[in-house]
């Protein structure tokens, strides 16, 4: 059994091939957004970054028909906005879908269920309308709002909390005096911590990385998301592809640092639930 359970040479092979196809896109990037636009033609490629990383970066946030600065602004305050309420609803949310008793409990459940097929492109129409009746529209609260709880993470907690918590241990806790407020907060939010570190990484790429819809409703060019800095750098006749990369780069950094922070928790969270499947 030990043998069969032992990594071969050509498994070694494999997860190194896949690593490097994985890892030269980003490499690229970078060594593109330290160049000219030139390193875009020359064959061979470069595959060593250059010296111009500095005057390309002073140039981009010079640019005044991009924003860049603003959408950095804009998309760390809409995409932590989003991932601390979406975390935080689910899991009171998924806290009493998975333990508590109450009339209409799997009713409502299947409701949200059902709202994670509908294709998120059906509903801006509905949303945009929804958004100019309340004056919203060139503004952050039309980006936030409508994604403040999902479905996709209620069901998730919903899951997990019916795993990871055992229904005596809350018994226990109301045995000694706690109300639901000081469970779901002394119980139940350290045994789901694992998910919510996977959900809110998951949260914060997607909303880190969304176009659509602050493409629909941030009309104002002077107040992008980074999505939207990305694109009218990608304007025009001309594209500047080193500016282009660099702007890339730069908004691939926050993704890749909260990885770095968070990794640990995430990677233990996905083989937690892994395990308990």
């Amino acid at each position: 059994m030990s043998r069969l359970w032992r990594a071969s040479p050509l498994t070694y092979l494999a997860l190194v091939f896949a690593a490097v196809l994985s890892i030269f896109p980003i490499w690229w990037m970078f060594v593109v957004a330290s160049r000219t636009s030139d390193a875009m033609g020359q064959l061979p490629p470069p595959i060593t970054p250059g010296n111009n990383l500095g005057a390309n970066i002073a140039r981009l946030f010079d640019n005044t028909d991009a924003y860049f600065l603003t959408g950095l602004i804009n998309s760390v305050i809409v995409a932590t906005t989003v991932t601390v309420s979406v975390v935080f609803f689910s899991s009171l949310a998924g806290f009493a879908f998975a333990k508590l008793r109450f009339r209409g409990r799997n009713a409502l459940l299947l409701v949200i269920i059902a709202t994670m097929m509908v294709p998120t492109q059906l509903g801006v129409i509905p949303l945009y309308l929804l958004m100019t009746k309340l004056q919203w529209n060139d503004r952050l609260p039309a980006v936030i709002v409508p994604v403040l709880v999902t479905g996709f993470g209620v069901f998730m907690m919903r899951q997990y909390a019916g795993q990871a918590i055992s229904d005596e241990l809350i018994e226990a806790a109301r045995m000694d005096g706690c109300g639901t407020a000081r469970i779901w907060w002394h119980v139940v939010l350290p045994a789901l911590r694992p998910a919510a570190a996977v959900l809110g990484l998951l949260t914060f790429m997607t909303t880190w990385n969304d176009f659509l819809w602050p493409y629909a409703v941030l009309n104002d060019p002077a107040n992008p998301t980074v999505q939207l800095s990305l694109r009218a750098l990608s304007d025009g006749y001309y594209q500047d592809m080193s500016q282009v990369f660099t702007g890339t780069a730069i908004a691939t950094l926050p993704l890749l640092l909260v990885f770095v922070l968070f990794g640990r928790q995430i990677i233990g969270g996905i083989m937690e639930g892994a395990v308990k499947a």
